[in-house]
């Protein structure tokens, strides 16, 4: 192809070389954090950051007084997640589990970061724990233009990734004022301007039918059923159609206008409120299927299953020998106390209130995953030379 090259890193821009990390880093291992000199916080007298294998949080571990590493650096895990790289451009103390590569020639450290984690694919010794070691990562090349481009790249991803972490702070803030406004408006600490009426305290039981239809899917083999399982709910609370004969014990029935919450683990909440329940409808025996009565708004009602009030009571109620396995029976369920208010049109405007509060951050979210595909979507056309920024 005109304007590429073969090379042991593939096919690359004529202009772009194959360069090995032994000969444009010093590598070496991490060492073993002293323990007089481990802080959990950043002080002046430990403001060196120690860093981990794990990816979370970039892999900060805590604060030291000593230092063992350069700025502008990069560090490979050598256990755990194999291969990780991330670019260091602060002063800091990587423990043994990682290796720093500092630079000596002409790769720059933000590119090379993200040059390996896009485009490297690292084979790792193991002697019963799989590591990679140093000799070994300064054997691997990258694909890589000249200095000055290798910079444009490294910037042109950061600006992204600024961008991201801009999105991912809105975000926490909306969730953050969301929740806030959840647990004031669903106890009637706030009110919305125009209401004054009273509140009062009942019970899950008398605002709601608990509905026991049960239904054997088998039975019909050939029949189509919208199944709302647990796995279903965690999937982003979309709803499987199968095949009876696929359906392999009894479910409930699910009534219009039902809101089942689930009995199991109720340290996870999961209350799903289908706007739409098509005929043939299914759910697990592991949800409470709950009818509100007429004088409930269904969607106050399934707010107030999601708030902290009742999951603190479902969690005191539950029964088990494990965390993972607890359960909540149906009849501690339905003693489960709310407040709500008198006024059934306060209950519509309040959960009409945290509704646009939920789109408002869906939709940020959406912002962000389109940021995450524009991202990937500069990553491989930047690495592989098919967009050249000098």
């Amino acid at each position: 192809m005109a304007g590429y090259k073969q090379t042991d890193v593939g096919v690359i821009p004529d202009d772009w070389e194959s360069r090995q990390l032994s000969d444009h880093f010093r590598i070496y291992t991490g060492g073993d954090v002293p323990k007089h000199a481990l802080s959990e916080i950043r002080s002046e007298s430990h403001p060196y950051p120690i860093f981990a294998n794990a990816l979370k949080r970039k892999g900060l571990y805590g604060f030291t007084s000593e230092k063992r590493a350069a700025r502008n650096s990069l560090t490979i895990t050598a256990r755990g997640f194999l291969g990780h790289a991330e670019y260091r451009d602060e002063e800091f103390f990587p423990i043994v589990r990682l290796l720093v590569l500092e630079p000596t020639g002409a790769l720059d450290p933000r590119y090379t970061a993200l040059a390996v984690n896009e485009r490297v694919t690292f084979a790792f010794e193991s002697t019963g724990v799989p590591q990679l070691t140093a000799p070994q990562v300064g054997k691997y090349s990258v694909a890589a233009p000249g200095i000055e481009e290798q910079c444009a790249i490294a910037t042109a991803l950061s600006d992204v990734d600024a961008l991201l972490a801009a999105q991912d702070a809105l975000i926490a803030k909306k969730r953050a004022i969301k929740q806030g406004a959840m647990q004031e408006l669903l106890t009637g600490k706030r009110r919305l301007p125009g209401f004054s009426g009273e509140w009062k305290v009942t019970s899950l039981g008398e605002l709601a039918l608990l509905f026991k239809g049960g239904i054997n899917p088998s039975a019909t083999p050939e029949a189509l059923f919208t199944h709302f399982s647990l796995p279903a709910f965690d999937a982003f609370e979309t709803p499987v159609v199968e095949v009876g004969a696929s359906i392999g014990s009894n479910k409930f029935v699910v009534p219009q206008g039902a809101v089942l919450l689930s009995k199991l683990n109720p340290r996870i909440p999961r209350v799903w409120a289908p706007k739409e329940v098509p005929s043939n409808s299914v759910c697990s025996t592991e949800f409470l299927v709950l009818v509100p009565n007429e004088s409930v708004d269904k969607e106050f009602f399934a707010l107030a299953c999601r708030s902290n009030c009742v999951i603190a009571q479902m969690e005191l109620h539950a029964i088990g020998t494990t965390g993972s396995h607890q359960r909540i029976h149906p009849r501690q369920a339905l003693k489960i106390e709310i407040s709500i208010p008198t006024d059934q049109e306060e209950q519509s405007e309040i959960s009409k209130a945290l509704s646009d509060m939920a789109v408002e951050v869906t939709a940020l979210e959406a912002q962000r995953a389109k940021t995450v595909q524009l991202k990937q979507g500069m990553m491989q056309a930047l690495l592989t030379g098919r967009i050249r920024l000098v």
